[in-house]
């Protein structure tokens, strides 16, 4: 097996479904940060592409599966039947586009090809020969891919291309002396431009062998670019192709454009200056202020909606941006309620007719969050509980005293907003250091025991995932760090991966949160993905899940031998996994029936709870796992069910075990 994986190369990997990386299509950050102007390009005579950038491997061959291969050789005419054929019509296209500066010509070239299984080979070419140009053809490279992305290019094969380039970088640099920087900068560019995932850097790292250009490219982006001050605008600058005004800036030309069209009704004057702003990234503002201006405005409502509809389906403004732009919409409709009074029917309405003139994807009426359910309930009352939810979770992280953050969050008596909680703790969390992710992750497991049931925890990962990109303008990693709470969560079993279908049901299609849960599949499907997502934070060992239920059986094993219980307390504690203590309990209740040794084993267990090594959340846990497998117990130890029934009396009568927790009847 090993033998095996080593000889598959990471774009094999990719393209075989081993490592599928999500990407956010999160908006400029609205406020402080520059947006790019994405600059007029003019003809310029053509430069030479050095040797390797021209010449690439058969490897490139090797990265797509043979199947295919044929399927696409044996599609109709305008395919190219190979790869080779493939190559020679994309260079021409390359070498036009840095000739004329014209993108819409270059995607309709790239998509009169049809060929959407090799794109990926096209991101490789695009900058491989960009890299050999001027610092003119770079920006004009990296523009070309921003403005293709979603529409074009998709996620994945833009991470795939780039992880081709990364693999090949000792061959680039042969012609290319500053292979290693300029790739890097291409790479962090497409970061800031949110085509590529910052998790992107992690997946590409653990598929790249250790000493390789791949891995020093990677670490000239992590440190020389994307953790600088300022780094958005240190990228975009790089090559000179930014104008650069800041976001009120933008918004006050949009909205100029916008009113000058209400007033003259002139379609095309307005589609003119839209496209001179050349801030494909930033139309979901023109299409949130359109929408405003239509509400605000009643007699206003059949221009706007003409234009919005005229330029989706001339595809000024892409699909992607018309849903996030009515979603930035929703999540203000409650605060354009005080100026505008019937401001909710007014946009339900808006959608309705989007939806049913076909320029709005119909899954938007679907993703209604389900923080909408509570509206019926006092704003106020919401209000209030989200400020004490805040102090409680503050002192939570302080204290680190779960049964404490239990009680104060009974007291609120507020079982309906558990939700709105999760949301909150995960939030704050994600703000601050691994301890506190630790943390969340450590009481989310707790509560999924005792106050919160799976739906309240699916609701709380829906309202999470549905505002991401909003919380990605304060956490630039949000994306990737909510993957790992999600992922963990599943770890935890307080969800299961069934759950993450449900979730994922409730979100728009090609979504920052859509796409952080493909994000969690992709985690949960790596291998040893138990043990890694576990101390992803710094709470496990790393160790396999099988390795630890040895260790846990020798070290009770000894115990039972020589009766020691401050050695065995040592090791539980040094296995370093708290959240798999429920696994300790198991096992020393099934040893107990086994061995005969109940004053020992119960003794093992009032130490571990008395010095608070195991919790009650993880007592509870081990005390039910051993209730749902009693009828194989009871196979092997046939009165099992009588020891384990005055187990739960002891344990009820010492205080071990939740409230909620009932015993076997």
């Amino acid at each position: 097996m090993a033998a095996e994986e080593g000889a598959m190369s990471p774009t094999r990997m990719l393209a075989e479904g081993h490592l599928r990386v999500a990407t956010g299509g999160g908006a400029p950050a609205d406020g402080g940060i520059a947006v790019r102007h994405l600059p007029h390009h003019h003809p310029a005579k053509k430069d030479g592409v050095g040797g390797k950038t021209e010449q690439d491997n058969h490897e490139d061959v090797d990265s797509l599966p043979s199947q295919e291969l044929k399927k696409l050789a044996n599609g109709n005419n305008k395919v190219p039947g190979t790869l080779d054929d493939y190559k020679r019509l994309v260079v021409p296209i390359v070498e036009e586009y840095f000739s004329t500066g014209d993108v819409e010509l270059a995607a309709s070239e790239l998509k009169g090809l049809g060929s959407d299984q090799f794109q990926h080979y096209f991101v490789k070419k695009l900058i491989s020969m960009a890299m050999d140009r001027h610092d003119k053809e770079k920006e004009m490279s990296s523009v070309l891919l921003s403005s293709l992305y979603a529409d074009l290019l998709s996620s994945y094969m833009i991470s795939e291309g780039f992880m081709m380039l990364l693999e090949s970088v000792e061959d680039l640099t042969v012609d290319i002396p500053d292979a290693v920087d300029v790739l890097a900068v291409f790479i962090a560019r497409a970061v800031v431009d949110e085509i590529l995932p910052p998790v992107f850097l992690a997946r590409a790292r653990a598929l790249l062998p250790e000493f390789s250009k791949g891995i020093q490219v990677l670490q000239v982006v992590e440190k020389s670019y994307l953790s600088a001050p300022h780094h958005a605008e240190l990228v975009e600058r790089k090559w000179g192709g930014s104008t650069y005004f800041t976001v009120e800036e933008a918004k006050k030309r949009i909205q100029g454009i916008l009113r000058e069209y209400i007033e003259s009704g002139d379609i095309d004057e307005a589609f003119r200056c839209i496209r001179e702003l050349s801030l494909p990234f930033f139309h979901h503002e023109v299409v949130k202020r359109a929408l405003t201006l239509g509400m605000e405005n009643i007699s206003s409502q059949p221009l706007i909606l003409k234009l919005l509809k005229e330029a989706a389906a001339g595809c000024l403004i892409s699909s992607n941006q018309i849903s996030k732009g009515f979603s930035r919409l929703a999540e203000s409709v409650d605060d354009l309620s005080l100026d505008i009074p019937s401001a909710k029917d007014l946009f339900d309405k808006l959608v309705s007719t989007a939806i049913s003139e076909g320029w709005l994807d119909s899954s938007f009426s679907k993703s209604a969050a389900p923080e909408e359910e509570m509206q019926n309930t006092s704003a106020e009352k919401v209000k209030r509980f989200k400020e004490e939810s805040g102090h409680i979770i503050h002192e939570y992280f302080l204290s680190d005293d779960v049964p404490e953050l239990i009680r104060s969050l009974e007291e609120l008596s507020a079982p309906e907003y558990n939700p709105i909680f999760l949301k909150k703790l995960v939030t704050l969390a994600m703000d601050r250091k691994n301890r506190e992710k630790e943390m969340a992750s450590v009481l989310l497991s707790s509560l999924s025991l005792e106050l919160f049931s799976t739906d309240d925890i699916t609701k709380g990962f829906i309202m999470l995932l549905q505002s991401a990109e909003d919380t990605a303008l304060d956490i630039v990693d949000a994306p990737s760090e909510l993957a790992l709470f999600l992922a963990r969560a599943v770890i935890d079993e307080v969800l299961i991966p069934l759950n993450l279908d449900e979730i994922s049901s409730k979100l728009r299609p090609n979504s920052s949160g859509s796409q952080t849960v493909q994000m969690a599949r992709a985690l949960l499907s790596a291998r040893h993905s138990g043990e890694r997502i576990l101390r992803c934070w710094g709470g496990g060992t790393g160790w396999a899940v099988e390795d630890a239920k040895d260790k846990i059986t020798k070290l009770l094993e000894e115990y039972n031998t020589g009766g020691d219980l401050g050695e065995a307390c040592r090791c539980i504690r040094d296995l370093g996994m708290p959240f798999f203590n429920h696994e300790v309990v198991k096992k020393a209740l099934v040893m107990a029936m086994e061995k005969q040794n109940d004053a020992g084993i119960l003794a093992l267990l009032q130490e571990c709870f008395g010095e608070g090594l195991v919790t009650i959340n993880q007592m509870t846990k081990g005390f039910a796992r051993v209730k749902e497998g009693m009828d194989d117990l009871i196979l092997d130890i046939p009165n099992a069910q009588e020891k384990f029934e005055a187990y739960v009396e002891l344990a009820t009568g010492r205080s071990w075990l939740l409230p909620t927790f009932t015993s076997v009847p």
